[in-house]
């Protein structure tokens, strides 16, 4: 008894040696941070004079940036950004210290499309700002052909301050062994390119990331699924309700409401639930008040609500 008891010490010693075990995950560490959870024209909105931008113009709120989400690659120490906001400048800086990078820049940007919030952020590598080099920037082929062909975009091309990297719907772009990203085309407002989501995939857990899209109800796939399929969802939560946008016809911008998504996911099951973070917040939603009843009625029921600063490992 004892001769096969010691056997099986020496068999968990070779086969599992916890020096080792700790070292690998360790060096596979891979973070993702939400660098922004706000609407394309941040918070205090231009020209707003209602109560929820009234006291943000003198007293401005650090962590009210547009949305974005960073990427940490700790093994390989390199840095991703999705989305390029006017926020941009805070929020590589912000990455860089989660990083401990020395690089002001990251090793590459992921965009879903062409509206101001997600893309014009391109402007700060632009020869009246850094001036850089050659930025990796993953692209649709035709928000490419949008940044080639259009001024200012196109003069970040002719110069080499970005290089467009082509990436295609569904098709998987490595970032090393562990760490890859799927583009998935979604329904929206495609006036200048098309619009996508991403899976970010780490070593060991996967992250959905759909800040816009019209209504779950356009899209030929299922969110549901794509929740099931991976450990966190960021999903677009523009308005709560329709009571937001009152001032404008509900037809020009279907975002899915908060309560209709909550509708929408109120079978699944808990853990399900844990897993949906909303995003993209127009400066109206009351989700942006940590205190709101609306805030607590979303908590309540399951779900989470993407805060400045949050971070998840992959």
């Amino acid at each position: 008894m004892y001769t096969h008891f010691y056997f099986f010490l020496l068999l968990l010693f070779f086969c599992f040696p916890g020096d080792q075990v700790v070292e690998k995950a360790d060096s596979e560490k891979v973070s993702l941070v939400v660098l922004g959870n706000i609407q394309d024209a941040g918070s205090p909105h231009i020209a707003c004079d209602k109560a929820c931008c009234a006291d943000l113009f003198s007293n401005p709120d650090p962590t009210r940036k547009i949305v974005s989400l960073g990427l940490i690659d700790h093994q390989r120490h390199r840095t991703y950004l999705f989305e390029a906001t006017p926020h941009m400048p805070e929020q590589m800086k912000f990455l860089k210290e989660l990083a401990h990078s020395e690089a002001e820049v990251p090793d590459g940007i992921f965009l879903t499309h062409a509206h101001i919030g997600h893309y014009t952020g391109l402007m700060y590598l632009g020869k009246e700002a850094m001036n850089a080099k050659e930025v990796p920037v993953y692209v649709m082929p035709r928000m490419k052909t949008f940044l080639e062909e259009n001024g200012p975009w196109s003069q970040l091309v002719s110069q080499g301050q970005i290089k467009l990297q082509t990436i295609f719907n569904q098709t998987e772009t490595k970032l090393g062994s562990t760490l890859k990203v799927i583009p998935v085309l979604v329904p929206h407002r495609d006036e200048y390119s098309e619009t996508v989501g991403y899976t970010i995939i780490g070593p060991h857990k996967k992250a959905l990331f759909i800040p816009d899209i019209d209504k779950w109800e356009k899209w030929d796939q299922s969110i549901i699924e794509h929740i099931k399929k991976v450990d966190y969802a960021f999903i677009d939560a523009t308005f709560y309700d329709e009571k937001e946008i009152s001032y404008r016809a509900v037809s020009e911008i279907p975002h899915p409401f908060v309560i209709e998504s909550m509708a929408k996911f109120q079978l699944l099951g808990a853990a399900e639930k844990s897993k949906i973070f909303f995003i993209h917040l127009n400066h109206t939603n009351p989700l942006l008040n940590p205190e709101s009843s609306e805030t607590k009625e979303v908590l309540k029921n399951g779900f989470k609500i993407a805060r400045y600063g949050d971070v998840f490992e992959l």
